[in-house]
């Protein structure tokens, strides 16, 4: 999970990585650019023209300690597939430009899998536009059954650069897709690590063979590349400000299409609550609902989220105090209520909690929900799922969606 307080990772000698504190395309998907492309504009005809540039098995051992990485396959823009990397939405971020490399990696002994993707564009300007559409892929990922994890930004990597990890959750084990994207020059460099685990993975991994993969680019392609760090920082998303991505929400199995957002009214909660922005003195205040419109699902189904600003911190902690405590207290209070608590948020920058609460409205009628609510900085988040038949997450999920719900608010004003 992401709080406020991060720390600087710097990868340093031998793969390792060392922590400082601190704070904190458009075109055609089908046009084909071979490794044997004219160059238009000067930058060179040649400039990475032969896979010898790319990464070979050796070099991709910073992606993992256990087992050898070998190379699985290779191929130029005429033979790459259209989807390559996570999230990928068409086949070029840069159709216009000059080439592209496609490597896969394997490891027989984890059976994990890498790839290794560059685009390389006429000049450093058409590469920073690629750049800004891998991005926004990443950061609108409609790649389904994904969320993301954690993110980074990088320095050292290129010019700039990110490091995301997304997730899709299994019964025992989980998989994990980490992806870092950089630039250098007129060269765009996706490289993705795919892996199954119980934990979500770190970015040293990716990073370190990022690295080693731009320092060739760069050899030849006369870019720069230092010493890699990365900062905790959030992917970008195009949603009103304060409030969470697509790929911040919950997975579902049942549902296999995009979360998509709509505004929505700010109310009292469900019973228990008892929300009255009015009376607590919010500055500013806003709700969002997210649902699945191309899902089969019922029209009650969705998540709705509010985000309100309070003059200061203590203000926020006295609001959201009072609404934990009516929660809290909701089965003595409401007749036909059943609450249970699912979670506590006690991290450094966020206070929250979490129940599932019951209400019968008689005749076999019962309907659940879950409820969160957390603090963080002069700004309160509140948090409601429906749970319907085949369609409820876990605890540990909905606490997720809470925390990022927080992290989300920080650009509220």
């Amino acid at each position: 999970m992401i709080g406020a307080g991060v720390a600087v990772l710097v990868l340093v000698g031998g793969g390792g990585i060392a922590a400082v504190n601190a704070f904190g395309g458009g075109g055609s998907a089908n046009d084909a650019k071979s490794s044997a492309d004219d160059d238009k504009s000067g930058g060179g005809a040649k400039m990475l023209s032969d896979a010898k540039v790319l990464l070979d098995g050796p070099a991709a051992k910073p992606l993992s300690a256990t087992g050898v990485w070998t190379v699985a396959g290779t191929a130029d823009g005429s033979s790459a597939p259209d989807r390559s990397f996570v999230c990928q939405s068409q086949r070029f971020a840069d159709p216009a430009g000059i080439r592209t490399w496609v490597r896969n990696f394997k490891n027989a002994t984890t059976k994990d899998t890498a790839v290794q993707y560059v685009e390389v564009s006429n000049d450093a300007a058409a590469a920073g536009k690629a750049y800004t559409t891998i991005l926004g892929w990443l950061s609108q990922c409609a790649t389904p059954q994904y969320r993301l994890i954690s993110s980074y930004s990088t320095t050292g990597l290129g010019d700039k650069g990110v490091v995301a990890v997304f997730g899709q959750p299994g019964e025992k084990i989980n998989k994990y897709r980490t992806v870092s994207l950089s630039t250098a020059g007129q060269t765009t460099m996706v490289m993705e690590h795919d892996s199954t685990g119980k934990v979500a993975p770190k970015p040293y991994g990716v990073m370190g063979a990022a690295s080693a993969g731009l320092k060739r680019i760069c050899a030849e392609a006369e870019c720069t590349t230092g010493t890699p760090a990365a900062r905790v920082a959030l992917l970008p998303t195009s949603e009103p400000v304060g409030f969470m991505a697509p790929i911040d929400l919950p997975i579902l199995d049942s549902i296999d299409t995009p979360w998509v957002s709509a505004a929505s009214t700010t109310r009292s909660g469900t019973g228990c609550e008892d929300i009255n922005l009015k009376k607590a003195k919010a500055t500013k205040y806003k709700s969002q609902t997210y649902v699945a419109p191309d899902a089969k699902v019922p029209t009650e189904f969705g998540l709705d989220t509010m985000v309100a600003k309070f003059a200061t911190p203590v203000a926020t902690s006295t609001f959201v105090t009072g609404i934990r405590k009516n929660v809290d207290s909701c089965k003595k209070t409401t007749s036909n209520a059943t609450v249970k608590a699912t979670g506590t948020l006690a991290l450094p920058s966020i206070k929250g909690e979490s129940w599932r609460a019951s209400y019968d409205t008689g005749g076999g009628k019962i309907f659940t929900y879950r409820i969160g609510i957390a603090a963080t900085g002069d700004r309160a988040v509140y948090i409601l799922y429906p749970v319907l038949k085949n369609l409820d997450i876990t605890d540990t999920a909905f606490n997720e969606v809470l925390v990022r719900a927080a992290e989300r608010s920080a650009t509220f004003k």
